[in-house]
């Protein structure tokens, strides 16, 4: 406990000096911070802790509304998620919505490893993570990016590229999934600044600290 309590506890310290660094940089900031939001990205991402999205971007406090989960996926029966755009694009007004996958996925790497195994079900029950019971959310959660796992046509092809294919396919998928919701088609068919908004899918590689886009941006245009 007294190592959890110290780590805490430089926590605390480092968020400290934190805040007089940025007042001191730039007096007032947190005072106009408290006036509210305007962030001009949603980003839909991974929980991964080495992908904070605002180190990634060089982004300020209040650039960029974010939702994560793990394996960055927008299930279309998701009420948090569905949510989580509805009031980004309807209330603060965002102009682009990133889902971000990343390279070394831990979420894709278990169910590529699934969807590899022979005793791999075509329907019914799927346990991605074998030690756990079917009704475990983890399972639940991964059932889906699973199945597409599955879908790829990967058991022989060499585990570094079958990853990257999961993890690029899965944002794919998302962006689709996203481009069907009540929130993007009503805001594409308005009249106003909401049909300005796109969805973009981009990956992040862990060796390298950049993004890739991978050229699926949906938009207005893109529904005509």
């Amino acid at each position: 406990m007294a190592g959890s309590d110290t780590l805490l506890n430089d926590l605390f310290t480092a968020n400290t000096q934190w805040a007089k660094d940025v007042e001191a940089a730039e007096p007032g900031f947190f005072r106009q911070s408290a006036q509210g939001q305007a962030p001009h990205t949603l980003w839909i991402g991974c929980a991964d802790s080495r992908v904070p999205e605002s180190v990634i971007l060089g982004a300020r406090p209040g650039d960029v509304f974010v939702h994560r989960n793990i394996a960055n996926q927008f299930p279309l029966n998701d009420v948090n998620s569905e949510a989580v755009l509805e009031f980004a694009v309807n209330q603060l007004g965002v102009q682009h919505v990133v889902v971000v996958g990343h390279t070394e996925c831990g979420g894709a790497a278990a169910c590529l490893a699934a969807a590899q195994r022979k005793t791999f079900p075509e329907d019914g029950p799927l346990l991605t993570i074998p030690t756990l019971p079917y009704e475990a959310p983890l399972n639940q959660w991964l059932e889906a990016l699973t199945r597409l796992a599955g879908t790829l046509g990967l058991s022989t092809t060499p585990k570094e590229e079958a990853l990257l294919a999961v993890v690029e396919e899965n944002v794919k998928l998302q962006v689709e999934n996203l481009s069907k919701t009540t929130t993007l088609v009503n805001a594409w068919a308005s009249n106003d600044n909401r049909r300005n908004v796109r969805v973009h899918g981009w990956v992040y590689s862990l060796n390298t600290g950049l993004l890739k886009d991978l050229q699926v941006t949906k938009g207005a245009s893109t529904q005509m």
